[in-house]
């Protein structure tokens, strides 16, 4: 006699661990988009209103990216605040990272 193979059956607990994910939908794509977008702008935001320079800033982010990745790979399960919050703050550090090397030339 064989098992079925429902969900509840393939979900141990390495699957669970690597599924901190949302599923990926329209929507997925839609908030995706949004998130780059506030990220350049945010960006250039800061980089612009804070007075604190371009690198500088990219250092500032640098840690809070670093924090933000902490976080999100020491939770257990998908939680879409982590998940999202981590998308922009590396599309902010990306951008920044970007305009250093297209802006310093």
């Amino acid at each position: 006699m064989t098992t079925a193979t429902t969900p509840e059956n393939l979900r141990t607990p390495a699957r669970q661990m690597l599924n901190k994910v949302p599923e990926v939908t329209i929507w997925f794509w839609i908030i995706k988009i949004l998130c780059t977008t506030v990220g350049e702008s945010f960006a250039d935001w800061i980089d612009m209103n804070l007075g604190v320079g371009l690198v500088n800033t990219a250092l500032i982010f640098t840690a809070v990216l670093a924090a933000v990745m902490t976080w999100q790979l020491r939770t257990r399960r998908y939680v879409p605040f982590v998940y999202w919050l981590t998308v922009v703050v590396v599309s902010v550090t990306g951008t920044l990272y970007t305009d250093i090397l297209t802006d310093s030339q």
